[in-house]
């Protein structure tokens, strides 16, 4: 069977899981698995793969989600804890009191705060806590929902501390990542996410300065009293402003610490410099701008939710108070992240869960689950339990806020395993190692087929050639619009970047770095969040209308993203 026919065999799962979820509009829950399923029949089908083999793979797949499904789990609790203590309101209000003119106010929310609540959860929760915060304020809903779905992007590399690296390209280059250790190219797996994650603030840095200056001009010109792009472009000295003040930090905490804290700390530090900053009115237009009456708006820029002119939100405690989780959490990320304090190497030690050998194959194994290590557990659980304490919050609340956590995680539980063990079948469908393909000899599999990602990385390559770094960014922005999230995406196309970049005899990292761009980019189009936006903004079934909007930024960001790769290609910034 021609390489050509393996690779179409191997997208099938993939179109599918589109197909069912953008065109048929099923969520990830019920599509996933199917995707799933269609790619266990083709490992068995096609590639010949021994039934109980690709249980292992799946199991293997399941156990890798779970390391990702206890930082979900973490986020979500601490989110809910504060909503229950009455510290987010509190956060809210403070925000709302800074300026009345609605270019800072989407600076503040949709850049900033959404940037920090990026580094500290992610997984969609910027976007759907920061579009309600807007339309609070008084922004028409569908504005709301574009603005922070627009934003949620350079941020998402490294959102959730660091798990679209550390978790997506962990369990996608697992093997060649140790390779390459062994080889001396690398010194550690966290030296290559290290690399991967200062490579990736090249491509990132540019649109954190363009995209708000751009979203600006692009609200005021489609919602905007006067429908002018030069309404938004009148606080382009705000926007970069508000840029310099996230990027400084960013680019610090990237390149000298690591890819765990930098969106987190680049927001946190950057929002606080920005709030003081507005209000002085250092940089704000003369000029305050606002999206007018409500009766003057388009009918189409509203929903089932309506914007409540007298409604008022209130301060239930301090504003120090109501950060202070956030603020113990940057802290305790830095101090358990630093190599040369003794907490990261106790917390690596201790509590840790082992796969090995699934199901007796040799080589199908997993990243061990490091209960103590993992940021859903410290800080996000521990810090949510601290909260109760600090806070002073009712039983009866504590109650209601794990009860929601754990009622939110169905759908995502469901939906990861189903993808990530969809992404192991991908890869472990070749390549096997020597001593696993002694083991399936015994069953009739030569190993020889090429894996299914390496099919479609020999397709791809031989059709597009060097002009790759054109497609790499939006390939990972695919993933993002189909999986829902830019960590599965990088497990899902993490190996077909890799294996591409290699044939085309290009710099490994740079395209593996472009794959992490385009899956953050993503975010601006990903069917979850667009429909967990619409959700709680009031615009159920106007997702299309969203993503028509959303497309245009996104376009532009490969864009941006496709040349930076081609700056570093040409300047032979990585050999490797």
């Amino acid at each position: 069977m021609s390489v050509s026919i393996l690779a179409l065999v191997g997208l099938i799962p993939i179109l599918l899981a589109l197909v069912l979820m953008v065109g048929m509009r099923m969520g990830a829950m019920k599509a996933m698995p199917i995707a799933w399923f269609a790619c266990f029949v083709f490992a068995v089908m096609v590639w010949r793969l021994p039934v109980p083999y690709v249980f292992a793979l799946t199991l293997q797949g399941i156990s890798s989600a779970a390391s990702v499904l206890i930082i979900v789990f973490g986020a979500l609790l601490l989110l809910h804890t504060l909503q229950v203590s009455g510290g987010m309101e509190t956060i809210q209000y403070g925000m709302r009191q800074i300026s009345k003119d609605m270019r800072v106010q989407a600076i503040i929310i949709g850049y900033m705060f959404s940037a920090f609540i990026e580094g500290a959860a992610g997984f969609g929760t910027p976007a759907a806590l920061a579009a309600p915060l807007l339309l609070s304020l008084g922004f028409p809903p569908m504005a709301a929902a574009v603005l922070c779905l627009a934003f949620n992007s350079f941020p998402v590399t490294f959102g959730a501390v660091g798990t679209p690296i550390i978790s997506g390209f962990g369990a996608s280059l697992q093997e060649v990542i140790k390779t390459a250790v062994d080889a001396g190219i690398f010194q550690s797996p966290e030296h290559f996410f290290k690399i991967i994650g200062q490579t990736v603030t090249f491509m990132h840095a540019p649109m954190a300065v363009v995209l708000p200056i751009f979203m600006l001009g692009f609200i005021t010109r489609f919602f905007g009293p006067s429908r002018s792009w030069k309404d938004g472009f009148a606080a382009w000295k705000f926007c970069l402003f508000a840029a310099v003040s996230f990027i400084i930090p960013y680019l610090f905490i990237a390149w000298i610490i690591g890819p765990e804290a930098p969106s987190l700390m680049g927001g946190l530090i950057g929002l606080g410099i920005v709030m003081f900053g507005a209000k002085r009115g250092f940089c704000v237009p003369k000029d305050i701008w606002t999206f007018g009456e409500v009766s003057g708006w388009e009918k189409s820029w509203t929903g089932a939710i309506a914007y409540d002119e007298k409604g008022e939100l209130k301060p239930r405690m301090s504003q120090l108070k109501a950060w202070m989780p956030y603020i113990l959490i940057g802290l305790l990320l830095v101090i358990t992240r630093v190599a040369v304090l003794p907490l990261k190497a106790w917390m690596n030690q201790y509590l840790v869960i082992n796969f090995t050998n699934i199901l007796g194959y040799q080589g199908v194994s997993d990243n061990s689950i490091k209960l103590l290590y993992l940021p859903g557990t410290v800080p996000f659980m521990l810090i949510s339990v601290v909260t109760i304490w600090m806070h002073k919050i009712p039983g009866k609340k504590v109650s209601r806020a794990w009860l929601d956590t754990l009622k939110k995680m169905k759908a995502a539980a469901i939906s990861l395993c189903a993808s990530v063990a969809l992404v192991k079948i991908f890869q472990g469908s070749g390549g096997f190692n020597p001593a696993l393909a002694a083991q399936l000899a015994e069953s009739g599999v030569s190993g020889t087929l090429p894996s299914m990602p390496m099919a479609m990385a020999t397709a791809m390559a031989d059709l597009v050639g060097s002009v790759w770094p054109v497609f790499a960014a939006y390939v990972g922005g695919l993933g993002a619009f189909i999986t829902g999230s830019n960590t599965v995406s990088d497990m899902l196309f993490g190996l077909f970047q890799w294996d591409i970049a290699g044939q085309l005899n290009l710099s490994r990292v740079v395209i593996v770095a472009a794959q992490a761009a385009g899956g953050a980019m993503g975010n601006m189009i990903c069917v979850h969040n667009i429909v967990a936006v619409c959700t709680v903004v009031g615009l159920s079934n106007r997702e299309g209308d969203i993503i028509k909007k959303t497309f245009w930024p996104f376009l532009l960001y490969g864009v941006v993203v496709a040349i930076v790769a081609y700056s570093l290609l040409g300047s032979g910034y990585s050999s490797f």
